[in-house]
């Protein structure tokens, strides 16, 4: 091997043409995917107090949102719910009608051709804001999974593409898998919420899905922030039941997760920069403490390095609009 002087590694940093060329890792639209807020109403737009730049939007304003999305070449889109009514049950979450229901209808109408993803889950749709039916302040699992089934077979019937389960119930990938399979959508997707921690990180997300549970926390389900190792084994049981896509969430504070996980499993990985993250960003920018937009694209950049195939941001729009 060459020494100094021989070997000058600074030789390759000069030129910006060089660094260009020679970079290992690059951002581009075809990675993103953007979460969205939908709400009941029309013509509402309302803007998440602690997620600048993020909204709650009706049906109509959401399809907006949409073709803006598709024109600035973002692929795909995450959707989120918050519906007219709330109960023990979170039955408007497997409503035919409900709100993610209609609001996939009319993208696949009016937006053809942007990729739709669903996610999976009843904390939205429960009075108590807990992932799952309750004895008491437990959250019971297999009785969840099967509400949890019979949600992803509404989202599909509606036209989504694809269908992430975020709960962390166990079992679930399996019993989602085998009810698709069996009511005819064997070719839609599964993204599981594989790693999935019990994270601070998500306070900004609760408020614009109104979604904070009434009493606990959800460390019964979602994992210690201190544990790698269950990382894998939470992917590998996910993969053994069906899953075609991991995710992990949060992504930034979690980068090695990723590349464990994309590592061990070799399956398509996602990774959600969660609505902390975001909101630190801005809020930094804001008061001129870092530059944002540079920031923005480390902080994205080093997901992707470390093993996503794709990034859940909430910065997709103006990621996109540089890009």
């Amino acid at each position: 091997m060459a020494e100094y002087p021989a070997k000058r590694l600074r030789r390759l940093r000069y030129n910006p043409l060089v660094r260009d060329l020679i970079r290992e890792t690059i951002l581009t639209k075809n990675d993103l995917i953007y979460p969205l807020f939908v709400v009941p109403g029309e013509k509402f737009r309302k803007e998440v107090g602690s997620m600048p730049g993020v909204f709650q939007l009706s049906i109509d304003e959401l399809v907006l949102e949409c073709e803006e999305v598709k024109s600035l070449g973002i692929p795909a889109v995450i959707l989120f719910g918050i519906p007219e009514h709330k109960d023990e049950a979170g039955t408007d979450a497997y409503n035919d009608n409900g709100i993610i229901q209609r609001a996939v209808r009319a993208i696949k109408k009016d937006v053809p051709g942007l990729l739709v993803i669903t996610d999976v889950c009843l904390c939205e749709y429960t009075s108590h804001g807990h992932c799952g039916l309750l004895k008491g302040e437990e959250i019971l699992n297999d009785e969840t999974v099967e509400l949890l089934v019979k949600e992803a077979v509404s989202h599909a019937k509606a036209g989504a593409d694809i269908i992430a389960p975020s709960d962390m119930m166990d079992g679930r990938i399996k019993a989602i898998r085998s009810a698709l399979d069996e009511n005819g959508f064997e070719k839609i997707p599964v993204l599981s919420y594989a790693v999935k921690y019990a994270s601070g990180y998500y306070g900004p997300f609760r408020e614009a899905a109104e979604s904070t549970p009434a009493f606990g926390d959800r460390k019964s389900h979602q994992m210690d922030p201190g544990n790698s190792n269950e990382a894998i084994r939470e992917a590998e049981s996910d993969v053994e039941e069906g899953a075609d896509i991991l995710m992990v969430k949060p992504a930034g504070p979690y980068l090695d997760i990723i590349y464990r996980v994309k590592e061990k499993t070799g399956l398509p990985m996602a990774a959600y920069q969660v609505s902390g993250e975001y909101a630190m960003i801005k809020a930094a920018g804001k008061l001129g403490w870092i530059d944002e937009q540079r920031v923005m694209l480390e902080s994205l950049t080093a997901i992707k390095r470390a093993g996503a195939d794709m990034i859940l941001t909430y910065f997709a729009k103006d990621v996109a609009k540089l890009l």
